[in-house]
């Protein structure tokens, strides 16, 4: 018997028995051949059960430091949860943001595209005149096209005006807080000029002045709000983006976790993250959605290091928030997706979030957007697909108003000559209250090898020429394509943020 290669084929055959080689009675005749050929036909379907499409949740933090978590060497803290969410899926060592930064890192995530080529920098305050253009195609929206419920739940940052609204970047539902929770008259390091912080229902304003009060709620606030979504629509497909407020300073925690932790305030506030995930996983278990829902979990830059004991960590890695160094741009990322995804696994390809939105699009059947996107399909390395390489040649990182500052090419990492803001050699800060960074100007290009020099100490850019000149030309090729302020050139693939009009 040949095997059924479509279901059409399937079909045909069971309307029309003799195109299998039987006779009408001899094929109603014999039940046990009719039931032996139902199996051969599932078992001749190559696709047959391999492309439901999943649920998916992304999780993504504010400043979390590459060594926050527990399966990534965290002290004086415990994250259990997101610990077991590792052993249970697979973690990544070389996973990276766009850029260093709120907004421009956010951009990245949810259109596919390097920040700078959507218009987008920095990180908007409020009543900014622009934000993420609906000409954009969004992961919202990518997963509105097939069909399923989306929700985004968190920290925003796209642009506060109505017009940029995630109700109008294609989310069925909001809520949380248009932009960072420091951007508020009650800034306790500044004299603020911010206007009061608002709290945001879909588009309506449900407090109109946030406290430090409310603060301390928002975590467990946006948890409630996320698993209220996953039970109204758990008997349909969803997309859930939750954007958690922390652990952006200033923090704030509720009074569950308040103490709890041996570090002191920023422990509490990860334990609290941590408690969060454990609840996304609870709600998802009590509608046996476990094995239908992918679940990502990753931050939006690393870790505000001029707060000391209020920001993160990022060893074995050098610097942090707001600069190309790897602590600035390499950050935590744990997937989850039992029976997809094997457990205990480790991933040390390079991927970025731009590439989130490819692989989602394909994975769910989704055409992707019609405008450039800059991330590519890496499902292969989700899944820990054995001998998976990352389809990239190479990654561009932009910082500041469109610089050109590092690149990095499979193992080799390029700094570009640029200015950045650095704490090393300086005494961070304490109990909320920051210390300032120095001002460092690199004259020339730096060359590391980051599988053997991972904290980037030493420059070989004099020891491997070759390899400096390989990656000196990809830095041509991004200018190309998305200009460079540094070097003044203008790229062809830019394309401008919206404004307000």
């Amino acid at each position: 018997m040949k095997p059924l290669r479509s279901w059409p084929q399937l079909i045909r055959s069971w309307l029309i028995p003799h195109q299998l080689g039987l006779a009408h009675d001899r094929f109603w005749l014999k039940p046990n051949r009719f039931w032996l050929l139902l199996v051969g036909v599932f078992l001749s379907v190559p696709s047959f059960g391999a492309e439901v499409r999943p649920n998916v949740v992304i999780i993504f933090v504010d400043d979390l430091g590459y060594s926050d978590l527990g399966c990534y060497g965290a002290k004086g803290w415990k994250t259990p949860h997101l610990d077991q969410m590792a052993q249970e899926g697979i973690r990544f060592t070389n996973f990276y943001v766009s850029q260093p930064v709120c907004s421009a890192s956010r951009a990245s995530l949810l259109t596919g595209c390097y920040a700078n080529r959507v218009g987008i920098s920095g990180a908007l305050g409020p009543n900014s005149k622009v934000g993420l253009s609906e000409k954009e195609t969004t992961l919202g929206n990518i997963f509105q096209s097939q069909g399923y419920k989306t929700a985004m739940i968190g920290k925003w940052h796209l642009g506060d005006h109505e017009s940029f609204s995630p109700i109008k970047r294609g989310f069925d539902y909001y809520f949380g807080l248009p932009y960072s929770n420091d951007m508020w008259p009650f800034h306790p390091n500044t004299k603020s000029t911010f206007p009061p912080l608002p709290l945001i229902e879909n588009t309506k304003i449900i407090n109109n002045n946030v406290t430090d009060k409310d603060q301390a709620q928002l975590t467990t606030q946006y948890t409630e709000k996320a698993v209220r979504f996953i039970n109204e629509n758990h008997n349909k497909p969803f997309f859930l983006y939750l954007a958690h407020t922390m652990p952006h300073v200033p923090l704030y925690v509720s009074e569950k976790f308040k103490g709890k932790s041996e570090q002191g305030l920023y422990g509490d506030v990860i334990q609290e993250i941590d408690w969060s995930v454990g609840e996304i996983f609870k709600a998802l278990k009590n509608h046996k959605l476990g094995e239908k829902t992918l679940v990502i979990f990753t931050s939006d830059n690393g870790p505000w290091l001029s707060y000391g004991n209020h920001g993160g960590t990022k060893e074995p890695l050098r610097e942090g928030k707001g600069s190309v160094w790897e602590g600035g741009i390499r950050v935590p990322m744990i997937a989850h997706y039992p029976k997809q995804i094997p457990p205990n696994s480790i991933q040390h390809e390079p991927m970025m979030t731009i590439d989130l939105l490819p692989t989602l699009a394909k994975w769910i059947g989704a055409e992707l957007p019609k405008l450039p996107i800059d991330g590519l399909d890496c499902r292969s390395l989700l899944l820990g697909e054995k001998d998976a390489r990352s389809p990239h040649k190479a990654f561009w990182f932009y910082y500041g108003n469109n610089e050109l500052q590092a690149i990095r090419m499979g193992k080799w990492k390029l700094i570009l000559p640029h200015s950045c803001r650095m704490i090393e050699d300086r005494p961070a800060g304490k109990d909320g209250k920051p210390n300032g960074y120095r001002q460092v100007k690199l004259e020339k290009p730096m060359l590391f090898n980051l599988e053997e020099d991972i904290g980037e100490s030493k420059d070989l850019s004099e020891k491997h020429p070759e390899v400096l000149a390989d990656l000196l030309k990809e830095a041509d090729r991004a200018r190309e394509e998305l200009g460079d302020l540094l070097t003044k050139k203008t790229g062809k693939g830019n394309r401008p943020a919206g404004k307000v009009e």
